[in-house]
């Protein structure tokens, strides 16, 4: 099986070199690495996560970097910096527009790929150094993301992972710090969140 995770620099997290998918990075995605090619002996996990991305970002390279790549398996956690890139630069995506994208690769993938299982994730946001400042805002916004994610992968039949209820689980018993650096970027215990919360809903998926 070939495992494919798509998305922005949580998914990324330090991969480094963008010409090749099989360079994992440090995250979730090369936990989830050692656990499926060790349990899986004839899987493959591939990274196509790059830093910054938007829902728009993914489906400006989404042939190249899913489609033609034909995987399996496909997870993807995007929607932070379309709230965030906001904040900043002023260069974010409307909810209602991210959506609309968000549908159309989701229509792209499906006809492309009728076999492939989908699981998306939903964005969350912690407190931390970069989200408290503007922490209405970020919580508000990033949630209408994730309510737009559920509501898709319920429309087209797909696994949905709500990444948000998990860490504010496990924060029940650590501090924002434990699990992110700056309330988005996780740290290793963070990206270890991430991979046990994927693998439960992949069991239950019929994935593993």
């Amino acid at each position: 099986m070939r495992f494919l995770f798509q998305g922005d620099s949580i998914t990324d997290a330090g991969r480094g070199d963008y010409e090749s998918p099989r360079a994992t990075g440090n995250g979730y995605p090369r936990l989830l690495e050692a656990d499926l090619t060790f349990c899986l002996k004839e899987s493959e996990v591939l990274n196509c996560g790059i830093s910054g991305n938007r829902v728009v970002d993914l489906l400006a390279r989404w042939k190249k970097d899913c489609l033609n790549l034909k995987p399996d398996v496909l997870t993807i956690l995007i929607g932070v910096n379309d709230v965030w890139h906001e904040l900043g630069d002023r260069n974010g995506v409307r909810a209602d527009l991210f959506e609309e994208v968000y549908r159309l690769l989701l229509k792209e993938t499906l006809a492309a790929l009728p076999d492939c299982k989908v699981i998306l994730m939903g964005a969350y946001v912690i407190h931390g150094p970069a989200t408290d400042e503007a922490w209405e805002v970020f919580s508000s916004e990033v949630k209408a993301r994730r309510d737009i994610t559920a509501k898709l992968a319920e429309e087209f039949g797909l696994g949905f992972v709500d990444l948000q209820q998990a860490f504010e689980e496990a924060l029940k018993g650590v501090p924002e710090s434990h699990l992110s650096e700056d309330g988005v970027h996780p740290t290793a215990a963070g990206h270890k969140l991430i991979a046990e919360t994927w693998k439960k809903k992949a069991g239950e998926m019929g994935v593993l």
